[in-house]
């Protein structure tokens, strides 16, 4: 058995103090920190927040050779008891390493635990000792022997097992509620006193019943104990996901609060975030992608399926909200057609398909600058419209014992394969459910039926095809509206207001900026001889019908661009594109989608109804 004990060294320093024992090491034995934790895409390089390592065995000390970034020898003799001390650095306020101070501490266990190589499979026994007098203990961890406020010994299976509950500590606000005979606790740290704590718990045992419903109907759910660990800063947002918890993050002003008003929209993005997380437990930590079996620490993992995993559980965060009478119709719709703006918003979805841009997560999503949007395609926003796409097209088929096929059964057999699935195991269940091909195929008649929905899958996620969403959006009666967007927008745009001045923050490809001469980092100073200091005074001052002077200030130089006049009250007008790359269309329009009649459509009604509850 591994053995660890975790500490607070110093608070004010913001350092664990983690000592590991193995009862019989190898003569070499080889230790190792993760580069990366599930979830986040991204090298993080954990090892760098290590203190030197010391070991023993009794009273002598025992060489450390560091073999590369993250990995360590030991030369040990004999069977004697193996022990490693080091410090780790803890300042990171995000959901994915580790954190220390005064008031709050909270760990990853990819961040503090040295995987002892030769013994993953065995089982890891934690201690969590030597912490502030008054702090308590959150972890989803399974408790051996531990006191009224959590603190002592833990026990997980294993070492994926171990990393895979996170732990928080401190003096936060506790509550629990039960859902399908499933013990949920949810701890807030850094909340105000007038949380309004119940309205929490009561809200998202509803999404959690729900889905739980969704996955097993009246069977048990396969964990008995879940952990919601939320901190609550001045503002912020993010989460992510573990088999039987979750670490997030909202603003305070996202909270529900006795005494004072509700802000609707913020505490919506909340309960999505909640929803999003929990969805996780069964889309990615259980139901995985075949090259996440078993993960590989040391280096990225690439998959082209995040739009499945990450962008259906964007799909469904939302439907759950719907679902459970959290948000009505309208209010989902106006969720959705942000998603549709966003997605339109970004020319590189007419470039870099949403599988490659899954594979690249590691390169282009979890490291974004001012290209980005350029360059690749959001695998959550993008994944979430391939989600609705196919919901939609397997809605509009004929129905089966008075019931239309939909995504949710897709999604239900793909878990009931229990095992890691690839992109072919998508398209085998998207054809069982239907039963027929998609309406919406160009395939052969002749072709087989999962070769017909394998050819849309392809098409929807292997190519920069643009999805048909206002089609199929008609044939449930939501309509499809545009307006013109914000100025800047149709500029082809993103302005970064701060410190009085205006700077452009990103330029879209083959846009009106592009064309005129912008550069990020340009900061804006007059349009027309009128001073500019947010993004609201380019509509003051702009006039499409004749040529403007614009003045900015480059690396302390001021450039004079002209802003062309625009024929015909066109606001956008793409410049030249290389050869061989589509050309985006202008994002100029805001996509708005709403309810229309459709009472002399009685098919419409059922199928909306089923898909809305509206």
């Amino acid at each position: 058995m591994t053995q660890y004990r975790i500490e607070v060294a110093d608070a004010h320093a913001h350092r664990f103090l983690v000592s590991l024992r193995v009862d019989k090491p190898q003569p070499r034995q080889q230790l190792s920190l993760p580069v990366w934790i599930p979830g986040s895409y991204l090298v993080r390089e954990f090892a760098r927040h290590l203190s030197p390592l010391k070991a023993r065995q009794g009273n002598r000390a025992i060489r450390v050779t560091p073999l590369d970034k993250a990995t360590w020898e030991l030369d040990t003799k004999g069977t004697q008891p193996l022990t490693v001390e080091y410090e780790v650095y803890a300042f990171d306020t995000s959901v994915r390493a580790a954190f220390l101070d005064a008031h709050r501490g909270f760990f990853n266990g990819t961040s503090v635990f040295l995987k002892v190589h030769g013994f993953e499979d065995q089982p890891q026994a934690v201690k969590i000792a030597g912490l502030p007098k008054g702090w308590h203990v959150a972890t989803a961890l399974p408790a051996i022997k531990v006191n009224a406020q959590g603190i002592g010994d833990y026990l997980a299976p294993d070492y994926d097992a171990l990393v895979d509950h996170p732990v928080e500590l401190g003096t936060f606000w506790r509550g629990e509620f039960t859902a399908r005979g499933v013990r949920h606790e949810f701890v807030v740290a850094g909340a105000t006193a007038d949380l309004d704590g119940q309205k929490l718990l009561d809200d998202t045992r509803l999404i959690c019943e729900a889905q739980i419903n969704f996955w097993h109907g009246r069977k048990k759910a396969p964990f008995e104990h879940y952990v919601f660990m939320l901190n609550v800063l001045e503002d912020g947002y993010g989460g992510l996901e573990h088999r039987q918890s979750t670490a997030l993050i909202c603003g305070r002003k996202d909270l529900p609060r006795v005494g004072r008003p509700l802000n609707k929209e913020a505490y919506t993005t909340l309960l999505g975030l909640i929803s999003h997380e929990y969805f996780h437990t069964w889309n990615v930590k259980r139901l995985k992608p075949a090259e996440f079996a078993p993960y590989d620490y040391t280096q990225e993992n690439h998959t082209r399926m995040l739009w499945f995993f990450e962008g259906f559980t964007s799909y469904y965060d939302d439907q759950f909200l719907l679902r459970t009478g959290l948000i009505d119709a309208v209010t989902y719709l106006k969720l959705l057609g942000k998603t549709v703006n966003q997605v339109l918003a970004t020319p590189g979805r007419l470039s870099y398909s949403v599988a490659q841009a899954s594979f690249d997560a590691w390169t282009r999503y979890y490291r974004p600058d001012e290209n980005t949007a350029n360059a690749t395609v959001s695998y959550y926003t993008k994944g979430s419209l391939v989600a609705l796409a196919l919901d939609l097209a397997l809605r509009e088929l004929p129905a089966s014992n008075k019931v239309h096929p939909s995504l949710d059964g897709v999604m239900q057999r793909l878990w009931q394969l229990g095992r890691p699935i690839q992109h072919r195991d998508v398209a085998q269940a998207l054809a069982s459910e239907a039963g027929q091909p998609p309406l919406i195929s160009t395939s052969k008649p002749d072709t087989p039926l999962v070769d017909a929905w394998q050819a849309v899958l392809d098409r929807w996620t292997e190519t920069c095809e643009e999805l048909p969403l206002q089609a199929l959006l008609d044939k449930l009666g939501i309509a499809w509206s545009s307006k013109a967007a914000p100025l800047p927008q149709q500029w082809g745009l993103r302005i970064q207001e701060a410190g009085g001045g205006a700077k452009v923050q990103a330029i879209m490809r083959c846009s009106l900026a592009e064309q005129i001469g912008l550069s990020v980092g340009d900061e804006l100073l007059a349009l027309d001889g009128w001073r500019v200091k947010k993004a609201e005074d380019l509509i003051a001052w702009h006039d499409a019908a004749r040529a403007q002077a614009l003045v900015v200030s480059r690396d302390q130089r001021v450039l004079t661009l002209t802003v062309p006049a625009l024929a015909s009250g066109a606001t956008n007008k793409p410049g030249k594109q290389a050869k061989g790359q589509a050309t985006p269309a202008p994002a100029s329009e805001l996509i708005a989608l709403t309810l229309a009649d459709v009472a002399q459509a009685p098919d419409k009604v059922a199928r909306r109804q089923a898909w809305l509850q509206a």
